[in-house]
């Protein structure tokens, strides 16, 4: 039988030829596989660069656009040389319940020059290995794009300098364990027989030890980045003018390029988080692709029955909002699932985008909060309903040994999801508050109001977007 995925991370299990911390295998990565995988990972790149950095820079005034590219840019590419410096190894090595250990710091142990093997691990289906520095890149991409994510909340008045240094608290205290939490545990080889499960469920993170379905990250990237977003724009403060002065998006066609660039490579981070190019891998594909065309329509005809018109940019927003929602249920519902989540996501996340915005008082300038938190939460809690087979859903593996999939039903399942939830929107607020005010206490967050009313292109960078 195949095996229901609950989440899309496993244990690194040592060198193909030599012997390996935990297990070994007999056989060498699907050459299919790892093609998919090493396409997925340039997907999830596209999303952010340039697909997350145009879609915000849309949005912002002329004056700020080079500032927002500048920080997606800037800060993909440390969170990236972070993630092989240390983030990789407290994430996804076996450690405690919250962080991993040291064994893979600098990617120790990926790749072994003196006999030219490469380090395998597990995938969701037993004996089916993957190369680790394969496993490394992708997992690479979603650390970084999800701490790109937070920008739109703090964009148009941040220092350049802030930024980064926060993204390195933020990344070390908040995404790391939150992924360890959610996605680390010991593969499903490692389930050999009943007398091991209990010593293998206890090395696992401890959300995955609660039960908890995050097939790609509704609570690592989403909840994670979209709190994070909203505490920013509190601590940060409004921008200079705001509700004085018009502030419309300088350039939607940019914005809805952005927005149709992050549902193509939105595919590689769903339908790639199968970790193998399979049925699930096609089951979340499908998923992305509908529940984000259901998002458009929802949003689209909600905001034209609720203002008169229908905007480009509440289409474009209802797809990122269908492609949050989604993702923590792309491989664990079935399509009546998607189907709701999509349509439930737009109507959602535009009252977040409003409604409860102004209910919040909060200048999350580009609407972090309302589409990805929101957006994530609500995904989240969907993904324990309709993960019921009499709801269209796959069930979920209630016994490693044999591969038996079952379901502890709707309430069970909910609950243990809004536990996740839970202790994520905790963690990550405490996280980012102290984050912020270690920065303002350090270097300070904003730019002087002069360089503010000016644009951050010319004072923080010296550089306009557009000339002429």
């Amino acid at each position: 039988m195949k095996t229901v995925i609950s989440s899309p991370l496993r244990l690194v299990v040592g060198l193909l030829a030599a012997a390996g911390p935990a297990l070994a295998f007999a056989q060498a990565p699907d050459k299919g596989d790892t093609a998919w995988m090493l396409t997925s990972t340039a997907l999830v790149l596209l999303m952010s660069v340039p697909a997350l950095a145009l879609f915000y820079g849309g949005l912002v005034r002329s004056k700020n656009m080079l500032s927002v590219l500048m920080q997606v840019f800037v800060g993909f590419s440390l969170i990236t040389v972070l993630w092989c410096i240390y983030g990789y190894s407290f994430a996804f090595t076996t450690g405690n319940a919250f962080f991993g250990s040291t064994t893979r710091v600098l990617l120790n142990g990926v790749f072994d020059s003196a006999t030219g093997m490469f380090a395998l691990g597990a995938t969701f289906s037993k004996a089916t290995p993957m190369y680790e520095i394969v496993f490394v890149a992708f997992q690479a991409t979603f650390a970084a794009i999800t701490c790109c994510l937070i920008l739109g909340s703090l964009v148009e008045r941040v220092k350049f300098s802030a930024v980064l240094l926060f993204l390195v608290i933020w990344f070390t205290f908040a995404y790391i364990p939150v992924a360890h939490m959610v996605w680390f545990w010991a593969g499903p080889d490692a389930y050999t027989d009943a007398s091991v499960v209990d010593a293998t469920n206890a090395t696992a993170g401890l959300i995955w030890q609660w039960g908890a379905l995050d097939f790609a990250g509704g609570t690592v990237v989403h909840i994670n980045a979209g709190v994070a977003g909203l505490i920013g724009a509190v601590v940060l403060g409004k921008r200079v003018g705001l509700g004085r002065e018009s502030m419309p998006p300088h350039n939607l066609t940019m914005t809805m390029i952005g927005a149709s660039m992050l549902w193509f490579g939105w595919f590689g981070f769903n339908a790639g988080s199968a970790l193998e190019a399979n049925g699930f891998a096609a089951l979340a594909f499908m998923n992305t692709f509908l529940a984000t065309a259901c998002a458009v329509l929802s949003w689209t005809f909600a905001e034209w029955l609720l203002k008169g018109k229908p905007s480009m940019l509440g289409a474009a927003s209802g797809a990122v909002a269908g492609l949050v929602a989604i993702t923590p249920a792309a491989g664990n519902v079935g399509i009546p699932g998607a189907f709701v989540i999509g349509l439930a996501a737009g109507v959602v996340c535009l009252w977040g985008c409003t409604g409860l915005k102004k209910i919040i008082g909060a200048d999350d300038s580009l609407d972090v909060f309302g589409v990805h938190g929101l957006g994530g939460i609500l995904g989240a809690l969907l993904t324990g309903v309709f993960n019921a087979p009499s709801l269209g859903g796959p069930g979920l593996v209630t016994d490693w040994v044999t591969a038996s999939t079952g379901y502890p039903g709707i309430a069970a399942q909910l609950f243990i999801q809004a536990k996740a939830v839970g202790l994520v929107v905790v963690w990550t607020a405490v996280v980012s508050l102290v984050g912020f005010y270690v920065v303002k206490a350090v270097m300070g967050l904003r730019v002087a109001e002069e360089h503010e009313r000016e644009g951050l292109d010319i004072t923080s960078h010296g550089e306009r977007a557009y000339t002429g």
